[in-house]
């Protein structure tokens, strides 16, 4: 049909239609203009929550990538535990959690935002950091007595059981000063399950969790406020994030692990530790205690929480944006703050994760 027959066809429909046709094409022209506003639509900020383990990654990460792309990033470091609420009740566009959702804590989310997606997102090490200004001396710790002290049977830094292992080290008669997370807190997860996998008592009367009721010391919210705890309190000892002891300097011990080896955290030990584990998933993700001459037994992974369906198109294309450079180029500001970048098939994974999004 030409013009001049179609103009003619529409103005003959518009002297039978009256009205109704104009009502109608109006609001097919305002839906037509609402639909190209969304196409045009781009997402400049996002919103996230959780996971304190992650910070000084995320705080760099989320730097470069808005220098880069123009979205701002704007992360609270809260602890895992919030990060998980948060992003149960929607108000953030991800979460993060130093270990995956459990069970029911999925069965929640779901229940008022669909499936949930789980990636991992970073790697790194737990340090058992001390502050004894009178010892230069490096300290080592077994697993052992690292639970003993968080159990409270070890109460001064020159008991028999630090002397043995520290021989010719001059310790100090004072008393240890347990310092552990108060918040619900992903960290603590790892921590508590590294303890409950080497000592029955602590398993027994313990256990692992986001949580756990401590039978001694004082809690700090975060891993930051544990750092600041162990910093400022002489005679104390802490499990602190290795990224924030290196960037603070300060002082941390060998821990002996399951090959007999006294080891410091590091990105090297912690990525061993990772390599003897291939295959992690949200639902069997621990890598402490891992076998390995060289493998550092407090590692562990930290995850990022999204849901599948996203609340529109702009949203889903600007958080899959994020997360696949997060798991591509951006595992290359790991290194710089101290994390260790993810193995190769662990990213692949994410990236499969990340494509299931809609």
């Amino acid at each position: 049909m030409n013009k001049r027959h179609m103009s003619t066809a529409l103005a003959g429909l518009a002297v039978l239609s009256g009205v109704a046709f104009q009502s109608g094409g109006q609001a097919f022209a305002q839906a037509a203009n609402a639909a190209s506003a969304h196409r045009v639509a781009a997402v400049t900020s996002l919103t996230g929550a959780g996971s304190t383990f992650d910070y000084p990654f995320f705080n760099k990460a989320f730097y470069v990538y808005g220098e880069q792309y123009h979205v701002q990033v704007n992360y609270s470091s809260i602890g895992s535990g919030g990060g998980i609420q948060q992003f149960t009740a929607r108000t953030v566009n991800f979460g993060a959690s130093d270990v995956p959702m459990n069970s029911g804590e999925v069965k929640k989310a779901e229940a008022g935002g669909g499936a949930v997606v789980q990636l991992p997102i970073a790697l790194g090490g737990e340090a058992i950091s001390y502050n004894l200004p009178t010892v230069k001396q490096r300290l080592k710790f077994t697993p052992q007595v690292i639970a003993d002290i968080y159990l409270g049977k070890i109460r001064k830094w020159n008991a028999h059981q630090l002397q043995v292992l520290n021989s010719g080290v001059k310790l100090p008669n004072l008393p240890i000063v347990v310092v552990h997370r108060s918040d619900g807190s992903g960290t603590t997860y790892i921590f508590s399950d590294f303890l409950s996998t080497i000592s029955p008592q602590w398993a027994k009367q313990i256990g692992r969790g986001k949580s756990v009721n401590w039978p001694v010391g004082i809690g700090g919210k975060g891993n930051e406020a544990v750092a600041e705890n162990v910093r400022n309190t002489v005679g104390a000892i802490g499990y602190v994030e290795l990224a924030y002891v290196l960037q603070t300097h300060m002082a941390y011990g060998f821990v002996k692990n399951r090959a007999g080896q006294y080891l410091l955290p590091s990105p090297a030990t912690v990525a061993v530790a990772a390599a003897q584990k291939p295959g992690v998933t949200s639902t069997n993700f621990s890598i402490v205690w891992e076998p390995g001459k060289n493998s550092y037994p407090i590692s562990g992974y930290s995850w990022v929480l999204l849901y599948k369906k996203q609340p529109n198109v702009a949203t889903k294309n600007a958080v899959v944006k994020l997360f696949d450079w997060m798991e591509g180029p951006g595992q290359a500001q790991a290194a710089t703050v101290d994390y260790v970048p993810l193995p190769a098939n662990i990213r692949a994974q994410a990236h499969r994760l990340l494509a299931t999004l809609k």
